[in-house]
């Protein structure tokens, strides 16, 4: 059973799962660092933060489009898929290195371009390199290691700052480390020569995507406006009583969960289908969200933002292998990196809609607001994309 369960995953899957695990850790390692080292090292103030996280962040979905289209257009993947991962890995020290938040600004911006430009074409990878149907598995192998590494990296920052005594500012240098790592793994990434070899068709492109695409964009655009930034389950969870301390364990135990349950759903929607494993995770958002807009208890948020780990682990490996099935293979990566740039577009529209609300309406409001889009999005589900759709 065990290697039954695990078949049909070929060694680039397992390469690129393994290049997310160290990516995640890397980046996940500076998450709680970059908004401390901005305001208290570098002498930023709070708007800058939130200017510097807007603006990389749009830059970063509009790099997934644009080299998805770039991808196909001059069928290479891996080689592209490399020059983001680089970007990524050189920003880290250049971060370390910097003396003020403009510099900071800079390669921030870096590393979401970085980050932005591997997405799809790495993504394409994995769809070429096994079955069709065992498309989900694959997309669900790779989000595993993606999760795993986003548990592990908050961890081992913590642990660097208050068992090692590490300064804030060689935290860069050490997460320079598994970002190289994650670059000198896709290294050994082989081509699917059968795949670079397919010539786009006359006319092929993101103008002639089949229209069961655009309408599943447009059921993942209405579901992203209340799909705002986790930051706000994190404020969430400090106002009602959590210390930093059990925050940060917290957010990682939710990153435990999204990697425990990403393979098993990408293996699920293989037999049951990616429509129906879409709207399981429509449905815990939809629960999370309004158990966050109505509870107080600090126990009781915890163990929802604990459970919202099952809809992370679903929805991202599950959405990119439906958006891979629905496209041509010489569009493949056209595809994902639209479909990549739609969720991060619409999270920054969201995330600013639940700042307005946060600050001047009530933070109950946020999820509000997020749980009626869910429901939204799970309606543009089932009258938009037919029962079969994403079955293999």
């Amino acid at each position: 059973m065990p290697r039954a369960y695990f078949a049909g995953l070929s060694r680039n899957v397992i390469l690129l799962a393994i290049a997310s695990l160290f990516t995640d850790i890397s980046t996940e390692m500076l998450y709680p660092v970059l908004p401390v080292f901005l305001t208290q090292i570098l002498g930023a103030s709070g708007s800058v933060v939130g200017l510097i996280d807007g603006c990389v962040q749009s830059a970063q979905n509009i790099a997934q489009g644009i080299s998805g289209t770039l991808s196909d257009r001059l069928r290479q993947r891996k080689s592209i898929a490399l020059v983001g991962y680089f970007l990524a890995a050189i920003s880290k020290p250049l971060m370390g290195l910097s003396t003020s938040w403009m510099g900071l600004f800079g390669a921030r911006m870096l590393d979401r371009l970085g980050t932005g430009t591997r997405s799809a074409p790495r993504d394409a990878l994995i769809a070429s390199s096994v079955d069709e149907k065992n498309r989900g598995r694959a997309f669900g192998f790779e989000g595993t290691g993606d999760n795993i590494g986003a548990f592990l990296g908050p961890l081992l920052a913590a642990l660097l700052l208050s068992v090692s005594h590490v300064d804030i500012r060689s935290m860069f240098y050490f997460a320079f480390i598994p970002s190289l790592t994650a670059f000198c793994m896709v290294l050994f990434v082989k081509e699917n020569t059968e795949a670079v070899s397919v010539k786009p068709r006359a006319g092929a492109s993101v103008q002639h995507m089949p229209t069961i695409y655009w309408k599943y964009l447009l059921v993942t655009a209405l579901f992203g406006i209340g799909c705002s930034s986790n930051a706000f389950l994190i404020l969430r969870m400090q106002e009602t009583g959590g210390s930093l301390e059990a925050t940060i364990l917290i957010y990682s135990a939710f990153n435990l969960v999204a990697a425990l349950v990403s393979y098993p759903a990408g293996y699920l929607s293989d037999h049951w289908g990616r429509r129906t494993m879409l709207l399981v995770s429509f449905l815990v958002f939809l629960i999370a969200y309004l158990g966050f807009a109505l509870s107080t208890n600090v126990i009781l948020i915890g163990c929802l933002f604990v459970i919202y780990g099952v809809y992370q682990g679903i929805f991202r490996s599950i959405g990119k292998a439906l958006a891979a099935d629905l496209v041509a293979t010489e569009l493949r990566a056209t595809g994902i990196g639209w479909y990549s740039a739609t969720i991060g577009l619409f999270q920054l529209v969201a995330s600013v809609i639940a700042g307005e609300l946060w600050d001047h309406i009530g933070h109950a409001a946020v999820f509000y607001n997020g749980a009626i889009f869910a429901a939204v999005g799970i309606i543009g589900l089932q009258m938009l994309l037919p029962k079969g759709t994403g079955n293999k």
